[in-house]
């Protein structure tokens, strides 16, 4: 009999895929949500157990917890859900991971370690594209050159979001970028910063962006200087460094709610046609004191696609017994090589690339 597990979310967009993966490869979660009539159809069409609760009462959550031993957190935005979902989890004894790329988040699991560690209790966050992807490519980097004290990364992913992901990017619309700078989170205007990175066989202007390694990379790696990219067209960069300027107003609440209502209304996610079809490309270099430095780049299959992928081989890992208790990444509950285990990913290693240097000359796959 399989080891009983929750999944929590279940029928957003991204919870639905995982749920119908997972059965797909022989997996048996209970599916949870406060959206009933949407859990129990998802349910039934799955042949699953369900549950049905909200997040506001923890006496109910953690009543809704028993007989688990994970849950698998996918509603967003986690900045909202994460925390009492969470102490739900410490109180019952029950390992905690969920999909978020919020830096704030990363940030408030890490502070529950000590607590976690007594329950005897994993967590952790960013199982989806955001983090284990370019977490476990720093991860790599660093083991490479263990004295590099500089992490950049970057990353191109093609294809669509769906409407959680959108919703939370809204909420951060007016907070700028996040960088990692001797070891303190600072925030820069949005814009700021900027470079040219070779991915997809050519040079591409890239944003500095408040992406979840600024949080994660540093447990993962020690490193304390680090800024995450994210390829943009010209005219999104020109759009975000106007809204830049409009800071204020998109940090006020009614505006929020104003654009996530518009956003739930006209968004879904990608079909399956783009996530089959699609991918995404990551970058990263490591350079340490002296200058030396290391390169890696990553392709993965499209971003939903890869956020089922993981979310599912970090799932049986942690029931496997495979990750210790308490605060963990990705990578450093399972090691860099966690994502060559999974289909469709492919990593490599090495010197820095000479510019317009072919992607396959940098080195031997590993």
């Amino acid at each position: 009999m399989s080891t009983p597990w929750l999944l929590y979310g279940a029928n957003g967009y991204t919870g639905a895929l995982i749920a119908e993966r997972a059965v797909a490869e022989g997996m048996r979660p209970v599916l949870a949500g406060r959206n009933g009539r949407a859990v129990g159809e998802l349910a039934a069409r799955l042949g699953l157990e369900h549950r049905v609760f909200d997040l506001g009462d923890p006496a109910t959550v953690i009543e809704n917890l028993e007989g688990m031993a994970l849950v698998l957190h996918t509603a967003g935005p986690f900045s909202a859900t994460s925390r009492p979902m969470l102490d739900g989890c410490i109180a019952a004894g029950v390992h905690y991971l969920d999909i978020t790329g919020e830096i704030a988040v990363f940030e408030a699991c890490k502070a529950r370690d000590g607590e976690a560690r007594r329950r005897g209790v994993v967590v952790l966050p960013g199982v989806g594209f955001d983090v284990v992807p370019s977490d476990c490519l720093a991860r790599a980097l660093f083991e490479a050159l263990p004295g590099g004290v500089r992490l950049e990364m970057a990353f191109m992913a093609l294809g669509s979001m769906s409407r959680g992901t959108l919703k939370t990017m809204i909420e951060h619309l007016g907070e700028g970028a996040q960088v990692r700078r001797r070891g303190e989170i600072q925030t820069v205007p949005a814009g700021s910063l900027v470079r040219t990175i070779e991915l997809g066989g050519k040079p591409r202007q890239a944003m500095a962006i408040g992406w979840g390694d600024v949080s994660t990379a540093q447990h993962s790696t020690g490193i304390g200087d680090i800024t995450v990219f994210m390829v943009l067209p010209p005219g999104q960069q020109r759009a975000l460094r106007l809204l830049a300027r409009l800071g204020p107003l998109l940090r006020s609440k009614a505006v929020i709610r104003g654009l996530q209502a518009i956003v739930g209304r006209l968004v879904t996610g990608p079909g399956e046609a783009v996530r089959e079809s699609a991918h995404a490309e990551l970058w990263a270099q490591v350079t340490a004191v002296d200058g030396s430095a290391v390169e890696g780049r990553m392709r993965t299959p499209e971003g939903y696609k890869t956020t089922v992928s993981t979310a599912l081989a970090c799932v049986r890992r942690v029931l496997a017994d495979g990750a210790e208790a308490g605060y963990q990444t990705p990578s450093s509950a399972f090691g860099a090589g966690l994502v060559r285990t999974l289909s469709g990913f492919e990593i490599e290693v090495g010197p820095v690339r000479p510019p317009g240097r072919a992607a396959g000359q940098a080195s031997a796959m590993e």
